[in-house]
Order: C-alpha cells, then structure tokens, then sequence
C-alpha cells in the first residue's frame, strides 16, 4: 500500500512538473507581460504630462529639452545599450528568422528591456513622435525569452514560442486588441501560423490582455465611434481615394527611412556617422521646431490628437500630416527608442480629417477611420494587422469590409515604393552589430556612403 502511494506520488510529482513546463512558465510570463504592458504606458502617459506641463508653463522650452533629451538618448543607447533602437519589432523579427538562441542573447536580453523602457521614457519627457506599442513587443519577447531558463533542458522550438508569444502578448496589452496580438504574430512576425505554437500563442494573449482589463478596466483604445447604419453612395470611392492617398503616403514615409542616402545631405550622413548625438540633438531640434509651429499638435505620440478629432473635439490644420511625418521621421532617424504605431494612427488620422474636405457627404469619423487603417497599413504592409487593430480599437464591427478594402489596396500602393519597413530593418539585426554601429534607422549601404565620402582624395 505505502509503495503504491509511493510511486502514485511520484507520477503526481512528475506530472505537474510537465504541465508547469508546458504551461505554467508561459502563463506566469504572460501575466508579468500584462503587468509590465499597463504599468509602462501609465509611465509613458506621465512623462508626457510632464512635457505638456513645461511646455504650457514655457512655450519655447522645448527648443533647448528636446535637443538635450535626444543628444541623451542617443549617447545612452549607443555606449550601453545596443540592440534597444527604434521599434523593436525589427529585433524580434530578426531574432525569429535566426538562431534564437544567439540571437536572442543579442537582442533580448533583461539589460535591453530595461532600457527600452527608461530611455524611450526619456525621449517622450523631450516630446518625441514615438508611441509605446513597438517598445511593448520588444519587452514582452525579451521578457518572456528570459523565462527559458525556469526549463531545465531548454531548446529552439521552446525559445521561438517563448519569444512569439511575449511578442503577440506585449501589443495585445498595449491596445487592449486581443485579436490584433494573434492576427500580429501570424501575420507580421512569422508569415505562418503553427499548429505547435497556436494554443501557446492564444493562451498567452489572452492572459496578458486579462492582467490589462483587470487593471485598466474594458476599454476601447480610441473610443466607440458612431457611423449610423446607412453609409453613402460614395463610400467605395472614397475607399479607393483613401486607399491609394494613404498608402503613397506610407510608402513614401518607408521610403525615406530606408533610403537616406539619397535624400540626406552627404554632410548630414557624414555628421551622423561621426558623431550621433550631434547628430540626434540637430534632429531634435526640427523636432521642436515643427513642434512650435503646429502649435504643439506634433509632438508625442498623437494619441490624444487622433481621439479628438473622431470624437469632434479636435481642429487640426491641413498641414498636420506632413508635419507630423517630419516630426515622426527627425524621430527615428537617430535611433531612438520608440514605436510608429501609435504615430501613424495620429497621422492617418490628419489625412482622414483632410479627405473629408473632399467627401463632405461621408462622416467624419469614418474618414478618419478608413484613413487610420489606410496609413497603418501602408507603414506596416501587414493589412489584415492594421484592420483588426483599428477594428478593436474603435469597436467598428460595422466597417470590416471597408477596413478590410482600405488595408489591401493601401498596402499594394506602398510597396510600389518600398519593401516591408519592418523586415527590411531586420535584416541588420541578423548579425552581431559592429562597436560602434551606425543607427538602425540608417541602412548599412548610407555608411559606406558616409566612409566613402569622408575618406581623403588621393
């Protein structure tokens, strides 16, 4: 009888030792992700307050803190902390199409979490066009990578769910978009979808988008909006005009940043090269400046431009999508830790409030929506993503199909310009960066531009 128990004890033991394995480390991350998604936007929603504070107390203070916040960022990414630049979804994607071990010692580690979260903390106190959400992805794969060393025999195929599942888990917490985080993974980090990986995958977003409602309470990220039952006769044009406007828009923004040697000056990239925080604190200085000029509309994220103008609170000029895209671009060109989706929101949102001039019988906010959806697309080259997550945000269930319209036809636009923005920045992830390395928002090809140029004449 005792060595019956005995050896039920044992099977017990062992048992719950192999669902703690295939579950339990997964769940816990998962949690910690939510936690840490919430806590981090809270963070970021304050330093902004703060820039707001100073700025409402000094309007011309943002000409001497956001060239010295970005001269900062620069100088401490670069000397400390490599690998923590711009989105951080190009790092997990890299991390996932490489051996995820080696590259996941690389670009997920616990020192480049922390720092994606104290140094864009710092870029958004200087009033930057960065959004939280890239960041988040980044700091879920990079948390829950490090959860690999609770399995005693840990392996690839652990590691890559890991990673996958921190990744999807971090954005469906940062935009309360469950749906989004799966639609994420399968579309935009793996271009497939594993059989293997979806229990994991699901189980994870969900229980981190728990851990944010639970803290946050139900929310839609931008509201519900209104756009009636009965649509116009013009909706499939103005579909197609959105459509195509914003995805040349999109593809120009992703052009830009993966071909600054052809539009930035040979003495700039010479600059930038040499000397990066220089560099950084000149593009600060545009930054502040459009800034100034918008009457401030340009800085941080654009979250509280976008809602104001689908709730009909909000009067922007015409020229708020142009300047947003300079603040945006003089954001990520010298590296700095930060996002682009919330940012393209912003934008896609001043195209939707300029094409209405055009299509007065449509409502507004779902102008705005489309062109949201339009421009997200566009950026990303991931439509379906960009529709459930404007979808989820919003709660325009009613719009699927013209959602769905506006991502496709945008995004074939922008690729007429220029390939996928994320997987073409992955790919100078896929090696160990040179010490010191230029920015990851410069492709490789603009230093030997810059080499070349600074070489001596023989």
């Amino acid at each position: 009888m005792i060595r019956a128990l005995r050896s039920l004890s044992l099977r017990t033991a062992r048992r719950t030792r192999g669902l703690w394995r295939r579950y339990g480390i997964f769940w816990l991350g998962a949690i910690a992700v939510g936690l840490i998604a919430v806590y981090y936007a809270r963070l970021i929603d304050w330093g902004y307050g703060l820039f707001l504070d100073a700025r409402a107390a000094h309007a011309w203070l943002p000409l001497v803190i956001t060239p010295a916040a970005a001269a900062l960022c620069v100088f401490v990414t670069r000397r400390f902390f490599r690998g923590s630049e711009g989105s951080g979804i190009p790092q997990v994607i890299a991390v996932l199409n490489s051996p995820t071990s080696e590259a996941g010692g690389r670009l997920l580690t616990l020192r480049i979490l922390a720092s994606k979260i104290a140094v864009s903390f710092i870029a958004i106190l200087g009033g930057f066009t960065i959004g939280r959400e890239g960041p988040t992805v980044q700091v879920g794969a990079a948390l829950m990578f490090n959860m690999r060393r609770f399995y005693p025999r840990s392996n690839s195929l652990i590691e890559r769910q890991l990673v996958l599942a921190g990744a999807a888990a971090g954005l469906s917490a940062a935009f309360n978009t469950p749906l989004a985080g799966i639609v994420f993974a399968i579309e935009e980090l793996t271009r497939s979808f594993e059989v293997r990986t979806s229990g994991v995958l699901i189980t994870g977003i969900i229980i981190a988008g728990i851990v944010a409602l639970g803290l946050n309470g139900n929310y839609t990220y931008f509201g519900t909006i209104d756009v009636g039952t009965h649509f116009s006769n013009m909706l499939a044009v103005a579909v197609i005009v959105t459509a195509v406007v914003t995805g040349m828009a999109g593809g120009v923004f992703c052009w830009l940043l993966l071909n600054t040697s052809r539009w930035i000056p040979a003495p700039l990239r010479h600059l930038h090269a040499s000397r990066p925080v220089v560099f950084a604190a000149l593009c600060g200085l545009v930054i502040a400046i459009v800034g100034l000029v918008s009457g401030g509309t340009t800085f941080g994220s654009g979250y509280a431009e976008a809602r104001g103008l689908l709730e009909g609170r909000e009067h922007l000029s015409v020229f708020y999508p142009l300047l947003k895209m300079i603040s945006m671009i003089g954001s990520y060109l010298p590296g700095i830790p930060g996002g682009i989706f919330a940012p393209s929101l912003s934008i896609g949102a001043g195209f939707g409030n300029v094409l209405h001039l055009l299509f007065g019988q449509m409502s507004l906010p779902m102008m705005i929506t489309l062109a949201m959806v339009g421009y997200l697309a566009a950026v990303t080259q991931s439509p379906i993503t960009a529709f459930v997550i404007v979808m989820e945000m919003i709660n325009g269930h009613a719009l699927v199909i013209s959602l769905m319209a506006t991502a496709l036809v945008s995004s074939r636009v922008s690729r007429l310009f220029a390939p996928p923005l994320y997987e073409a920045l992955s790919e100078r992830y896929m090696a160990p960066l040179p010490q010191p390395a230029a920015s990851p928002e410069v492709p490789e090809a603009d230093e030997a531009v810059v080499e070349k140029d600074a070489a001596p004449q023989k």
